[in-house]
């Protein structure tokens, strides 16, 4: 599979009740956000259904307060023999000035199971456009610490 048919982005209103002591979405809450949507591109990608296997270091980079939305975006930049590898990207998004920053980013991997929930190969990656080959380049550096 391609790529760029694996993104997926999907908002979330951070609402008083997804808030710590400062009026921020706490990250338990922001990780279960990015999990869901990684998860998503990693089935999307393998046609199985995915379970979380790691999640690589997280780094939160700035908060997002309570009344602003949470963008997270996810695509599969590389596959093993059962493995998905996803980064991960949030962002902090004013939906009244359309304004947006980047807050969370990490790389997870996900392993596709099949109905005896044993792991089961998944496609072999392709990347077909310049679009779709920076993007992988920038998931393997970023996965990297480059």
């Amino acid at each position: 599979m391609e790529l760029l048919k694996t993104h997926i982005e999907n908002r979330e209103m951070v609402q008083p009740n997804h808030a710590n002591s400062l009026d921020t979405a706490h990250g338990g809450n922001v990780l279960h956000w990015m999990d869901e949507v990684g998860a998503m591109s990693a089935m999307r990608f393998a046609g199985q259904t995915c379970v979380t296997a790691r999640i690589n270091q997280v780094n939160f980079e700035r908060p997002i307060q309570v009344g602003d939305v949470a963008l997270i975006r996810s695509y599969v930049y590389e596959a093993g023999r059962s493995s998905v590898r996803v980064r991960l990207q949030t962002f902090r998004e004013d939906l009244r000035t359309g304004e947006h920053e980047k807050t969370t980013e990490s790389y997870f991997v996900y392993v596709a199971i099949d109905e005896d929930r044993t792991p089961t190969t998944v496609p072999e990656l392709t990347v077909a456009s310049e679009r779709g080959e920076r993007l992988r380049e920038e998931a393997l550096a970023g996965e990297s610490g480059d």
